[in-house]
């Protein structure tokens, strides 16, 4: 579903943050130099150095040095799309999803040499099909994420980090309307070896679809999230098989304060809503800050609970415990997505170029 360039929402879970002797550490937040004035829709981080972006005007971005300079450059053949979602693998590797007004819009493009040349692996031929955003199991497995047609998702998902396979028959019967939304590359979260979950509205009830079998067999789940055309879950991610969160509300700026969040302990099945957060419109992303490489530290663990909202109606905000106490973070407005590496290496990007780095 595609998200328009206003009401803007992004929701950032940390579970890498620090305290110190009993006091909240809040964030630092520095921003960086782009080099582009396109709209940045998704971030990911590969580690503390290599960060892919990705944006409007079939732009994508890349540093090699934690952001003290970016390369921007636009996919040939690619300048008139949107890229919705990027997944980074490493600094020569990366896969580009993008969205358009023709069905043959909806893409994935792989660099294998740092973003030099491109590879076309899908090019959507199904009519109505509307692919909001993937995600990775590993280099060569992931998802992508469809609006439903007529009933059925046609989702497809690849093995072998080249060729794309429909999983349509695998997933669940889709309710009438439903729908995902392309806001920052985070409606599908994977984690494990074969877990995934994806975050749908559009409907009567905003639903997670879940996998436990890489997308073998699927169940589907209510969430509390606000649902209808306009509105629903834009957002999900866990930090572990059983505890995740999910965020969403409405397009609608008639109806601006249902921007919520709602966490789950058993892997998905059930939701309870957090204590709202203090910002209007919808969550467009979220995401744990987790570390990407190597060991976690101590002050991860003692802060898996951290969360960050931005919006550019209503401000920012965080949590240090996964939504039950919030705190407002001044002067982030207009972001889209925001992904860690590391606690002390996040990323926020968002409209006119902008890229922020988070350190807690």
């Amino acid at each position: 579903m595609r998200i328009p360039r206003v009401a803007l929402v992004v929701l950032l879970i940390t579970a890498c943050a620090s305290l110190s002797m009993g006091q909240t550490h809040f964030p630092k937040l520095t921003p960086q130099n782009s080099g582009t004035t396109a709209t940045l829709i998704a971030v990911s981080p590969v580690n503390a150095r290599v960060v892919w972006a990705a944006g409007t005007h079939g732009t994508f971005l890349l540093t090699t040095d934690g952001g003290k300079t970016w390369k921007s450059g636009v996919v040939k053949g690619a300048k008139g799309l949107q890229f919705r979602d990027v997944q980074g693998v490493s600094d020569k590797v990366a896969y580009l999803q993008s969205i358009g007004n023709f069905p043959s819009d909806f893409r994935i493009y792989k660099t294998v040499d740092g973003g030099a040349t491109w590879t076309m692996q899908f090019k959507s031929q199904f009519a109505g099909a509307f692919y909001d955003c993937f995600a990775f199991w590993g280099p060569d497995r992931g998802i992508s994420h469809s609006d439903s047609v007529n009933g059925v998702f046609p989702d497809i998902r690849t093995t072998d980090g080249s060729t794309w396979q429909s999983i349509a028959s695998n997933m669940p019967p889709a309710l009438p309307g439903e729908a995902s939304f392309s806001s920052s590359g985070t409606c599908v979260a994977t984690q494990g070896a074969n877990n995934a979950w994806i975050a749908t509205g559009g409907s009567s009830i905003a639903r997670i679809l879940a996998t436990k079998d890489g997308g073998d067999t699927w169940n589907a789940y209510n969430t509390p999230i606000v649902s209808s055309p306009s509105a629903g879950a834009f957002t999900v991610d866990f930090r572990d098989t059983s505890n995740g969160i999910v965020g969403g509300g409405d397009l609608d700026p008639s109806d601006p304060d249902n921007a919520r969040t709602a966490i789950s302990g058993d892997g998905g099945q059930t939701w309870t809503l957090t204590n709202a957060p203090p910002v209007t419109g919808a969550i467009y992303g979220l995401s744990y800050v987790r570390k990407t490489v190597g060991k976690c530290l101590t002050l991860c663990q003692e802060t898996t609970r951290y969360v960050v909202v931005t919006a550019d109606t209503g401000g920012a905000a965080w949590t240090p415990d996964e939504g039950t106490t919030w705190y407002v973070l001044p002067g982030v407005t207009g972001g889209w997505a925001v992904a860690f590496a590391s606690p002390n290496a996040g990323w926020l990007v968002g409209a006119g170029g902008e890229i922020v780095k988070i350190s807690f």
